[in-house]
């Protein structure tokens, strides 16, 4: 019998999520508020298939297949039979926490509640729950079907059942994990980026080198994929900012602090990709 997975969010992650789950077997109800908001997931794990076919790393009956496994509604009872289910909202704790402790009076006892936050730690959305030995963090990456990494995070009072069936999952959707053992702010990878993206975001607005000269530099000299200019694009400079600051916040280390011209950004809509400019425009 297959398992059945409930993805809480439709957004860019959460479809990204409900899609490897639904090609690795699982069955996969995806919920969000709104039916535009399924509409518009469910559309882009369409899209995304069709491209596997196209490439010829999936075939038509298996995309078929796949797609068939998850359902969509707007009702967050749906989850209540769910083996895992994995939450993909906005980076706000009270907005999480909102979830979590309904999602608590919901789900049967064995179930396991995962976050699919970036930098809020685990252990203050637990602490919504009765259940908080049950939480656990799965910090996948945009685009979820692309990226390998899974970061797996243990609250304070995570329990190693719960760890290892997190890995489980993760592991059977084809991702690699690493465990995060102390949910500090923003844990291993954000945590990595965030410092990275704000030091070259001050080289760049205090005028030492061009974007594209940082980037540069990061690329040659270090082998990175992406500079740190252009992955702020690439993730949206508005998300950046917002785990950043939850970095700082927690952690009062002033290497988080980001500096002016990200939030002048953000103010006037420069985000990166989605908006048409960030750092670079496009």
């Amino acid at each position: 019998m297959a398992k059945k997975l409930a993805v809480i969010g439709a957004g860019l992650m959460g479809s990204g999520i409900a899609q490897v789950s639904a090609q690795a077997g699982w069955d996969v109800v995806l919920r969000d508020i709104t039916d535009e908001a399924l509409r518009r997931g469910t559309d882009g794990i369409r899209a995304s298939y069709d491209k596997f076919v196209a490439k010829g790393k999936l075939s038509a009956e298996e995309a078929g297949a796949a797609l068939d496994r998850i359902t969509t509604t707007t009702d967050l009872d749906a989850a209540s039979d769910a083996d895992i289910v994995v939450e993909a909202v906005f980076e706000r704790i009270d907005v999480k926490r909102e979830i979590f402790r309904t999602l608590d009076g919901l789900v049967k006892d064995e179930a396991v509640l995962a976050s699919n936050t970036s930098a809020i730690p685990i252990t203050k959305i637990a602490a919504a729950t009765e259940r908080p030995e049950r939480v656990v963090g799965t910090h996948f990456f945009s685009p979820v079907p692309m990226m390998q990494l899974c970061e797996l995070v243990r609250g304070h009072k995570t329990s190693d059942e719960t760890l290892a069936a997190a890995r489980e999952f993760a592991e059977g959707v084809g991702k690699t994990c690493i465990v995060v053992n102390r949910d500090v702010a923003g844990f291993v990878t954000t945590r990595l980026i965030s410092a990275l993206v704000v030091e070259a975001a001050k080289l760049h607005e205090s005028g030492v080198a061009t974007a594209e000269d940082i980037d540069t530099a990061c690329r040659l000299g270090f082998g990175h994929a992406m500079g740190p200019l252009a992955t702020a694009d690439l993730t949206g400079v508005d998300i950046l900012l917002h785990a950043t600051e939850n970095i700082y916040t927690e952690s009062q280390d002033e290497k988080f602090a980001p500096p002016e011209l990200m939030r002048r950004m953000v103010d006037a809509g420069d985000i990166g990709r989605k908006s048409g400019r960030g750092f670079y425009r496009y």
